[in-house]
């Protein structure tokens, strides 16, 4: 993902009152954990896809502390788009037990061999991501489509099938799960196409047994510029509240698959990583 995002100053300014930084903090944190709720409650509207590939889960997991912990090693792989997906999702899993190691990349994440700018961003991408495999050994490779999966259908499906190889060689999953609704500017609009194939792709790949597909539109929605897929000012990312609300929802889906209740969201969703500079960056409040 294109690493152009404009900083907006904020001007409000911080209160002097010790007392008074304390409710804008409670207020956050309850605002917060009120918009997790809310599309946590989207999240179970999936069914399975005709070709029997998991898209999204059936029911949502149940929001209790007294859950079966995890002990899943979970890498996470994508663009922009899922770094500023990461810092909840590693709190999420964190607290549901499971270790997390985030190889999401701004600028580039995309594993796709396909058009010539897609190869190169990939040949980075695969570079890092043998590495950890190795050295981080995970049980899931989680592997977000990037903005900047280009290449033809075919071109797709064989990368993911060769993401889907090196996962089993390193003896972990491969969970493959669609992009967000995003705007598409002039710097997208020659890869429509391929945008749109790349999901396709990923689904048929997910047919292997040790292969996932997770569908994101039954969270995000299809339309970008809806209130339901949660995108920051610049159309593209998502501010806290969103990323919170899709690291709930791909906690519970990876419950799902790995017989496992994550953590609530009480215990994760308001913590240290809602100041990631990343969200500074893309002027969220």
């Amino acid at each position: 993902m294109r690493n152009q995002t404009k900083t907006r100053t904020r001007t409000t300014p911080t209160p002097t009152n010790p007392r008074a930084r304390h409710r804008r903090s409670v207020r956050s944190a309850a605002a917060l954990l009120a918009a997790v709720g809310i599309l946590g409650a989207l999240a179970g509207c999936g069914d399975d896809g005709a070709d029997g590939t998991r898209t999204t889960a059936s029911k949502s997991a149940p929001a209790r502390d007294t859950a079966a912990r995890t002990d899943k090693k979970v890498l996470w792989v994508g663009d922009s788009i899922a770094g500023v997906e990461a810092p909840p999702l590693g709190a999420a899993l964190k607290a549901s037990g499971a270790s997390f190691k985030n190889d999401s990349s701004d600028g580039g994440g995309t594993v796709v061999e396909g058009d010539r700018m897609s190869t190169t961003l990939a040949r980075t991408t695969w570079k890092q991501l043998r590495a950890d495999l190795a050295s981080f050994r995970p049980d899931v490779l989680a592997y977000q489509i990037t903005t900047y999966d280009w290449g033809t259908p075919a071109q797709q499906r064989a990368s993911y099938e060769k993401l889907a190889g090196a996962a089993k060689d390193a003896g972990a999953d491969l969970v493959l799960v669609s992009a967000p609704p995003y705007k598409i500017d002039d710097f997208y609009a020659g890869h429509t196409d391929a945008i749109k194939s790349a999901p396709e792709a990923a689904r048929a790949v997910a047919k292997a047994d040790h292969v996932h597909f997770l569908d994101a539109s039954k969270l995000w929605g299809t339309d970008a510029t809806a209130d339901r897929a949660q995108r920051a000012s610049d159309g593209i990312h998502s501010c806290q509240q969103g990323s919170a609300g899709f690291a709930k929802w791909f906690t519970e889906r990876l419950g799902e698959l790995y017989d496992f209740t994550p953590a609530a969201p009480k215990r994760w969703a308001a913590g240290g990583w809602t100041g990631d500079r990343r969200y500074a960056k893309l002027g969220c409040g």
